[in-house]
């Protein structure tokens, strides 16, 4: 068994035992880049990835745990049965760990490295709070500028360049068992989102990445209607790579200035409903038209 950072849960522990969980299909190139990360930052004994069904092998021999959907028809329409699915996995979870982290497998959450050592540090000077939303940022790929990835480089040490997302700035981080709901940007409890933890969403971070991800998810849209009419995964990958294009296009003489996190107003993405839920609000493609294009610090360049 791999030894955990954060061992045990009474006798002299220092630090909280926080687990992370996924839910993945078919994610050969991304996948084992969340187990690195988040086993990196959790321990792998403390990773669970829900698999959706994969048979391209990628959730074969995993150092961590995983459990296997069921083949066959689901009771429930797919979204309601993920939301269903995570929730009673993490108020599991929740009964033996101190933190439960939910992610897409694209999806990363980095705390500034100037004031934490870790995510694991993070959860840990951060226990006052139940639940805890990042900045949420789109990492883009200019493939004018930039080389194919270096496998063995970290990735934003190749790939600076991004927007913010506040439809993205979602509750992933939990201390209480409260339900998540809308696709895991809302929540049944409040919750603040926190300027010194960003999620890095890798979904643009590579055009040839994003060409077999959009051809990917608009089958599985076709097939399961999993994404809806508004969503990018309708997108072809001819459409998203036009728009990945279009995105990092500056004005000529224009330059891209340094991301500030402390630039975003955030007054207004999240959103208290009648029904008890909180929620994270804003289109992400409407987003990545709107936002401006920044350039992450050098500070963040090596933290993933």
């Amino acid at each position: 068994m791999t030894t955990s950072p954060a061992e045990g849960r009474t006798g002299g522990r220092s630090q909280p035992r926080a687990a992370a969980v996924t839910m993945a299909r078919d994610e050969a190139d991304m996948l084992p880049r969340w187990v690195q990360y988040y086993g990196g930052q959790f321990g792998v004994d403390n990773l669970l990835v829900i698999d959706d069904g994969s048979v391209d092998g990628s959730t074969e021999n995993l150092p961590c745990q995983r459990y296997r959907l069921p083949a066959g028809p689901t009771k429930l329409p797919w979204v309601a049965m993920r939301r269903k699915l995570v929730n009673g996995f993490a108020r599991a979870l929740l009964a033996c760990y101190d933190v439960v982290v939910f992610s897409d497998v694209d999806e990363f959450l980095v705390p500034d490295p100037r004031r934490y050592d870790g995510l694991l540090d993070y959860v840990n000077k951060t226990g006052d709070r139940s639940v805890v939303a990042p900045l949420a940022v789109n990492v883009l790929h200019d493939a004018r500028l930039e080389p194919a990835l270096d496998p063995e480089q970290p990735v934003l040490a190749q790939r600076s360049l991004v927007k913010f997302v506040p439809g993205m700035c979602k509750p992933l981080i939990k201390r209480v068992p409260a339900d998540w709901s809308a696709g895991l940007h809302g929540i049944s409890a409040p919750f603040e989102i926190d300027r010194d933890l960003l999620l890095v969403h890798l979904k643009y971070y590579d055009t040839a990445f994003l060409a077999a991800v959009a051809r990917q998810r608009r089958a599985v849209n076709e097939q399961d209607d999993r994404g809806g009419a508004a969503s990018a995964w309708t997108l072809s990958a001819e459409e998203l790579a036009s728009r990945l294009r279009s995105w990092v296009e500056l004005p000529a003489g224009e330059e891209v200035e340094e991301f500030d996190p402390s630039e975003p107003d955030l007054s207004a993405v999240v959103s208290a409903h009648d029904s008890g839920f909180y929620r994270s609000v804003g289109s992400q493609l409407s987003a990545m038209e709107e936002s401006p294009l920044r350039r992450l610090p050098q500070h963040w360049r090596n933290a993933l």
